[in-house]
């Protein structure tokens, strides 16, 4: 297996956490050169290794124990298998810990307390430990002590009621986004925590939360209630301070445009033969567009119809006007850009058919410490002689004692 390399090589993860958010922290940190130790309950693992179908093919052309899901945030990772319920097993985890810089857990709020494993339980043993958790609340508050889901975060934090069709129902994102923002979110905090260590020497507690994530990730559509008091409502695929900015449907299909100024619109109307309008006082400016956004669409939605999807794009990309075709998840992996960044990878993997698996690329591009994919997503328990022996110096009659006890 390739070592370790990138910017963060010579670091090591002590990873308790499942699911998508703390999964997509710790691949995170697992591509750009850490050392993540994935710790799974024996027998049953992360949850998601079993939300499929669909799963990945096994070398046999049979349904392996690895999900799309799971496979989706775990690659770069070695999986050690320990049943910190049993006191033997927390000492394990503290055994490896003393070999480790940070530790990544979504447990519910102290959750860990009883095993022995909480911050406030480890900080006087190991003072230069990064701690993040990962709850959907946070530590603190009211609703501290609720278990916490993407979808619940959704609701709550306000982006649904602006998702969907002006007179439809609320509508999540179509995948997991709070989890996922939350998982980058503490990516960040977890490297600005460790350049406080490199300064001061001192680790320090993180504590991330999906409804917080949710509500900082309102962005602008947040800004625009603080700012004017006025409750954002839901535009369906129009965009709140931009016009002409939404779906369009032509005379084939459909097509995204994106007019993000005043000469793109100038521009825009020549090509759709409604030149006489750019000038129009309700229209020229956004400002003015805004307030007449339903006049302007009612205008373009006739004159959009007329003709075909790719005269449109062609014409516009012409112009300088961004424009963009909708495509489905299969046409994203066959687009000559996606294919260009790399967006899809291939890992050798020896548990799949044909010893390759696919995967969504790193979206990060670096010149000097580019991140790295050196290993499959692993099965259940598949490192866990390797790594206790590696970092731990167990031996084999040692392992096979854990292993009889049910410790690992």
């Amino acid at each position: 297996m390739d070592k370790e390399t990138g910017p963060l090589a010579g670091l090591r993860v002590l990873d308790l956490t499942r699911i998508l958010a703390g999964p997509t922290c710790t691949q995170m940190l697992g591509d750009m050169g850490a050392d993540i130790i994935k710790i799974e309950r024996p027998g049953a693992g992360d949850d998601t290794r079993h939300w499929g179908p669909p799963y990945l093919k096994d070398s046999d052309g049979g349904d392996s124990s690895e999900s799309a899901y799971y496979l989706s945030s775990n690659r770069n990772k070695r999986s050690v298998t320990v049943d910190i319920s049993q006191a033997e097993g927390q000492a394990l985890v503290r055994r490896l810990l003393e070999r480790s810089d940070i530790l990544v857990e979504n447990f519910k709020t102290g959750g860990l307390a009883k095993f022995g494993l909480s911050y406030n339980d480890l900080k006087d043993d190991f003072p230069a430990l990064i701690y993040c958790s990962i709850t959907g609340f946070g530590q603190t508050g009211p609703y501290s002590h609720r278990a916490g889901y993407d979808y619940l975060a959704q609701a709550l934090g306000g982006i649904m009621s602006i998702t969907g069709e002006s007179d439809g129902p609320p509508m999540k994102v179509g995948v997991g986004i709070s989890d996922v923002m939350c998982g980058m979110y503490a990516s960040v905090a977890v490297l600005a925590a460790l350049r406080h260590r490199d300064v001061t020497g001192q680790g320090q507690s993180i504590d991330l939360s999906l409804l917080d994530t949710q509500v900082a990730w309102l962005i602008n559509e947040g800004l625009n209630y603080l700012t004017s008091g006025t409750v954002p409502k839901r535009l369906g695929n129009a965009h709140p301070n931009i016009v002409p900015y939404q779906l369009f449907e032509t005379s084939d299909g459909h097509f995204v445009l994106a007019v993000g100024n005043d000469s793109q619109f100038r521009r825009f109307m020549e090509f759709a033969g409604l030149a006489e309008l750019a000038g129009d006082e309700r229209f020229k400016t956004n400002g003015g567009r805004i307030i007449n956004r339903d006049a302007l669409i009612a205008i373009l939605i006739p004159a959009i119809k007329q003709r075909a999807t790719g005269d449109w794009l062609d014409g516009l990309e012409a112009l300088g006007v961004p424009a963009a075709p909708v495509n489905d998840i299969s046409q994203v992996f066959e687009d000559e850009q996606v294919i260009h960044r790399a967006m899809k990878i291939s890992v050798a993997d020896d548990h799949a058919e044909g010893g390759r698996v696919d995967l969504i690329g790193n979206p990060i591009k670096m010149s000097a410490t580019p991140v790295s994919y050196r290993r499959p997503p692993p099965t259940l328990g598949q490192h866990t002689d390797e790594v206790l022996a590696e970092l731990l110096g167990l031996t084999t009659s040692e392992l096979e004692k854990l292993k009889k006890d049910g410790l690992i």
